[in-house]
């Protein structure tokens, strides 16, 4: 009972009664964060503090919460960055559709509307004749880099993005992908095609929609991955097991659409206009390979955030230390996950 006496004498918080246990908050002890316990309802068992413990923390201390990135503050970066968006892609096909219906604007002198469009489709394709006669491998280079930015951008909108509100640089990356090595490799690959395969017979179109169906695919769509990885500088590594666990799905993704446009590919167009009719059907086949590129990586990043976020939490996970002062001894108690 002298024990008892001189306990509460040195912690005069402590009642007359000695049934009931308190409190004393470890400020009493150590510099540590304060807190406010407002009753106990038996021994040795805490009540949770009241919600608004962590704005009385901030008062005590002088510190005040930081203020969140309200909407007002975001939606002007989103307006604008859409706002450009929306002028790039309006300036484009302005200039393309000025271009492709302005063919004949030397001779419209004198023509009715109706002989202006009736020419139009015409004009147009024997433009392009030219173009691939006086330079096909840049004809075809400037086909492919419109085909993959527009399957990019189709990617993009499929994924669930605002029509406007595209990623510019991944519809950057992708179309010069397309521009500088699907549209020339193409051009030489078909040339090599018709080398291996100089027959005429029933089933050269059936060797040749499997040789590019296994051969073909299998390099482009590795080199398609690898220099995608590199202008996102991402490391060897990562890129390796992107396409590592993306090869042989994305392989047989494509023989679902390939093998039946290749049958028109190698049995009806002839060698120079076949990029233009694959390029048409890769606007379907570049979304597809877009969305498992970025999605690989995408995934990735969000893995690594994940991680992060995770080691983060779990060192500030051990909460500060209280006092229990009882009867007849004191206990330290940690209060797990609390974070004040």
């Amino acid at each position: 009972m002298a024990t008892v006496t001189s306990l509460c004498t040195v912690f005069p918080i402590l009642t007359p009664t000695l049934s009931k246990p308190h409190f004393v908050p470890l400020s009493s002890r150590t510099p540590k964060r304060s807190r406010i316990i407002t009753s106990v309802a038996e021994d040795r068992e805490i009540v949770p503090v009241s919600e608004d413990r962590g704005a009385r923390s901030h008062e005590v201390e002088g510190i005040q919460p930081s203020e969140s990135i309200t909407e007002a503050e975001i939606d002007p970066r989103l307006t604008s960055s859409s706002t450009v968006n929306a002028f790039i892609v309006l300036g484009v096909g302005t200039f393309a559709v000025t271009k492709l219906l302005t063919i004949d604007h030397d001779y419209w002198h004198g023509w009715t509307l109706y002989e202006i469009l009736r020419y139009i489709p015409e004009h147009n394709w024997i433009a392009y004749e030219q173009a691939l006669k006086a330079n096909p491998v840049l004809a075809k280079m400037a086909i492919s880099g419109i085909v993959y930015s527009i399957g990019d951008w189709i990617a993009q909108c499929y994924e669930g993005k605002p029509l406007f509100e595209f990623d510019r640089a991944r519809l950057f990356r992708s179309g010069l992908v397309g521009f500088t090595l699907h549209g020339s490799l193409s051009h030489y690959y078909y040339q090599l095609c018709e080398a291996l395969f100089p027959f005429q017979e029933w089933w050269v179109v059936p060797a040749k929609v499997a040789f590019d169906q296994t051969v073909w695919s299998a390099v482009w769509n590795s080199i398609y991955f690898v220099v995608l990885g590199l202008l996102r500088f991402e490391s060897l590594s990562n890129i390796y097991g992107e396409l590592k666990s993306t090869f042989f799905p994305l392989l047989t993704a494509g023989w679902k659409l390939w093998p039946f446009a290749h049958l028109i590919t190698y049995g009806l167009i002839p060698v120079e206009q076949r990029l233009l009719w694959v390029d048409c059907v890769e606007l379907v086949w570049v979304t597809i390979l877009s969305t498992y590129s970025n999605e690989k990586s995408e995934a990735r990043i969000s893995d690594s955030a994940s991680e992060a976020t995770s080691s983060t939490s779990n060192q500030n996970s051990k909460g500060p230390e209280v006092v229990i002062c009882c009867s007849y001894r004191i206990y330290t108690y940690t209060a797990p996950g609390a974070c004040f």
